[in-house]
């Protein structure tokens, strides 16, 4: 693909979908001084998108983030549209609809049609193949992944995902514009989950076992991980924080993506939340009751569980991103990196390796190994080399 363009503040940005993300991701296009278009087939969701905008910048000029001569720019540099082909004239688009691979094909077959021959057309999927979403276009080459973390304005990291078709070039001015609007990029492979959500699937897939075997309940693993681990939130909390539905829906097409890889396995205890509709915040129960009439549980804090708890979990995700590392799914930097900025771990998995020891991480991971004679917690074979060759990651 011959396309040397690269977007100015002038370029016209599309987002299709006007829920959390796709309005959130506008938001951060306007501030940076792009003109945008955010359509939805949904009047009444389009209506509610401006409202929120509205409403969030007036807060923002209250607690002075923003000042009100930027506020009324950004609310001008918006547009709302139930007509795609108010987006011909585009130079970005980026989706960020439902997680469908058969909505987001149609679409992009759609807008193909539409927009001009170096529109770059982008996907926030989070965890659908980006090759597989091209293969409706004709020109597969301009399609890239641009994935944003919810909220899109507070969180600072975006993964750029090229597919296998995706021209270099795209690639490059994808991640030229998103670093322009300030955001902190990564760029990765095309595979289930793309960095984050593979690697993070230990933190919440593990921390279940653990409940499953009755070892500890959700309150005392939450209350292990943020104090002997310094995580912000624990796993349940923050599985009820992101919702159950879209915890859930992640974990399955990881899982299956991967040719059903024992290490991403879903479980049942998740999937019977999911069924439920107990989806965590939102839905008023998950994990826990977030009734007023409800108190929270209480931990039990047993120092010995505790520590047991947390390099149980740190083991298997430190064995994931290693394992990431492995198969050339990003640098070690990124790789870190992304973690750090997408869901605010305490440090890089990889330097935490470091720190812990490797050959700690081998032998935590080995007892493991030995003890359930399962395949999901066998070692990367890269954490077996450098464990063979005493290597760190980080001098």
């Amino acid at each position: 693909m011959a396309n040397n363009q690269q977007l100015t503040t002038n370029n016209i940005i599309g987002i299709i979908g006007s829920g959390a993300m796709g309005a959130g991701i506008a938001q951060v296009a306007a501030t940076a001084g792009h003109n945008v278009i955010v359509y939805d087939n949904n009047q009444t969701a389009l209506d509610k998108a401006k409202a929120n905008l509205d409403s969030t910048l007036k807060k923002l000029v209250e607690k002075q983030k923003l000042t009100d001569e930027k506020a009324k720019s950004i609310l001008a540099n918006t547009q709302f549209a139930n007509d795609l082909n108010q987006f011909k004239n585009c130079g970005l688009i980026i989706e960020a609809i439902v997680e469908n691979i058969d909505v987001k094909q149609k679409l992009f077959s759609d807008l193909e049609v539409i927009v001009s021959a170096d529109c770059i057309l982008a996907t926030n999927t989070s965890s659908l193949s980006i090759a597989s979403i091209a293969s409706a276009c004709k020109k597969a080459e301009r399609v890239i992944g641009i994935h944003f973390f919810n909220p899109a304005p507070l969180m600072p990291l975006v993964e750029i995902i090229p597919g296998i078709l995706t021209d270099n070039t795209v690639t490059e001015n994808s991640k030229k514009i998103i670093d322009s609007w300030g955001k902190v990029t990564v760029l990765t492979k095309d595979t289930p989950g793309f960095i984050v959500n593979r690697v993070a699937r230990s933190f919440y897939g593990e921390s279940i076992r653990i409940y499953e075997e009755g070892m500890a309940d959700f309150a005392t693993i939450d209350w292990a991980l943020k104090t002997y681990g310094g995580f912000k939130m624990g796993p349940f909390e923050l599985m009820d924080f992101i919702g159950n539905d879209i915890n859930y829906k992640v974990t399955e097409s990881v899982w299956t993506q991967f040719f059903f890889e024992p290490r991403f396995k879903p479980s049942l205890t998740q999937k019977r939340l999911y069924e439920a509709k107990l989806f965590g915040r939102k839905s008023g129960r998950g994990y826990y009751n977030y009734a007023e009439s409800v108190a929270m549980p209480q931990p039990k804090q047993d120092e010995e569980l505790g520590k047991y708890i947390f390099n149980r979990v740190i083991t298997m995700l430190i064995n994931e991103a290693i394992d990431s590392l492995y198969l050339q799914l990003a640098t070690k930097e990124d790789l870190d990196l992304a973690m750090t900025k997408g869901v605010n771990y305490p440090k890089g998995l990889l330097k935490w390796a470091d720190e812990i020891g490797l050959k700690n991480v081998y032998t935590s991971l080995d007892v493991l190994y030995e003890l359930y004679n399962e395949d999901r917690y066998r070692p990367s074979i890269l954490l077996k080399m450098m464990v063979r060759d005493e290597k760190k990651f980080y001098t």
